[in-house]
């Protein structure tokens, strides 16, 4: 079987704690699995929203030592790793929490991958390139959409390319992940906004993907009515726990999804713009998420159909193709009405970025190499990927 066919085998995490108050079960939960000492990773923002010392406290009560690593930024970077790795030692650490986002958990993961098997996270860049078994690992989400608390994903840039890594193990997906709504009310609408599309970026590739399987399917499906029953509540009013908490769950489900049928070319274009530009993943996804549909479509059509429905559009007597459509409309309106910006010169216009057409080949070139697009359901050649690049601009 080759390195493509196995990358995305059925698997499943770990346990799953989720729910109001669930990250009262920290201290337990690490103990659980035999940390004595664990590094907690994260970043500065959680630190000033005081979601660390929420966690920080019930450890102490619990009387649990740990460390904390707050250096982690956005689209964490392989200088990033390597100064969380000596931390680590330093500090005689045993084990891995993180709390955060995507970034926290894939700057976790890279870490424990280092501190573990040695050398520089480079050298991990692919599939299952690991040979030891991963550190104690309790993953506390923050946020609702990367679903890279429960996955064995983590995405790392190598500064010196420009180039987000892929790097897919089984071995670093978390112990125990822990998902409380009651950490994400404090984060501001545009987040919400960003995460909770890349949910649905999640869900919609997985869905679309050659390697879909009926049990990627059920997930995809539940993460679709759950994102557009929840995401424009939660986006209106990060106090609306319920729908804090329907997104809890679609952002997870959506992360079973694509933890085994995979990604798209929504993702493998995504990271150059991470790398290049240093641009929000969620949002780069949710822009290019309609273009890289419509380039689908002709590969399968139904599903774009069915996803009408499950999005909650009303497809009583269309044909197919029209079912399909409404769908890819109805991305669009979700996106607009949450406040992602119309195309990529917006969005980098929005964080001071110039995203610039002549930077197109070389992001072209790189997004043709990244293992997320080895599912898609339509193959593309170097000019389909810069005229969806173009499309997207």
């Amino acid at each position: 079987m080759s390195e493509q066919e196995n990358t995305y085998s059925f698997f499943m995490p770990g346990k799953t704690i989720s729910g109001l108050g669930s990250s009262n079960a920290v201290p337990d939960a690490i103990k659980s699995l035999g940390g004595t000492k664990p590094l907690i990773v994260t970043d500065k923002g959680i630190v000033k929203a005081g979601i660390v010392k929420l966690i920080t406290d019930k450890l102490d009560a619990a009387g649990t030592s740990y460390a904390v690593f707050d250096e982690t930024v956005p689209n964490p970077r392989d200088n990033n790793v390597a100064d969380g790795v000596d931390f680590y030692k330093n500090n005689g650490c045993d084990s891995l929490i993180t709390l955060g986002g995507g970034s926290a958990h894939d700057c976790g993961k890279a870490i424990g991958l280092v501190v573990l098997n040695g050398g520089r996270i480079h050298d991990y860049e692919g599939v299952n390139k690991s040979t030891k078994d991963f550190l104690p690992f309790v993953a506390v989400n923050t946020t609702s959409g990367t679903g890279s608390e429960m996955t064995r994903f983590t995405i790392i840039t190598d500064m010196s390319r420009l180039v987000k890594m892929a790097i897919v193990d089984w071995r670093i997906t978390a112990n125990i992940a822990i998902n409380d709504p009651l950490l994400m009310v404090s984060m501001p609408p545009a987040l919400t906004a960003a995460t909770g599309m890349d949910a649905l970026t999640h869900a919609v590739e997985a869905y679309v993907s050659i390697a879909a399987t009926p049990t990627t399917d059920a997930a995809a499906i539940q993460a679709f009515k759950l994102i557009f029953k929840h995401l424009r509540r939660a986006v209106a009013n990060g106090q609306d726990l319920v729908a804090r908490e329907g997104m809890c769950h679609a952002e997870y489900l959506a992360g079973v999804a694509f933890n085994n049928a995979g990604l798209g070319y929504v993702h493998a274009m995504a990271h150059q713009l991470g790398g290049f530009y240093d641009l929000p993943h969620g949002e780069c996804n949710a822009v290019l998420l309609p273009h890289v549909s419509r380039f689908n479509l002709i590969a399968c059509v139904d599903r774009f159909a069915d996803m009408a429905e499950y999005f909650g559009e009303n497809t009583d007597g269309l044909s197919k193709r029209d079912a399909a459509d409404l769908a890819l409309k109805a991305i669009n309106k979700l996106a607009t009405d949450v406040g992602i910006p119309a195309n990529l010169v917006e969005l980098g216009k929005r964080y001071g970025k110039d995203v610039k057409a002549s930077d197109i080949p070389t992001m072209t070139a790189n997004a043709q190499k990244d293992v997320c697009g080895f599912n898609n359901p339509r193959r593309a050649s170097d000019q389909d990927i810069a005229n969806l690049y173009t499309a997207a601009l």
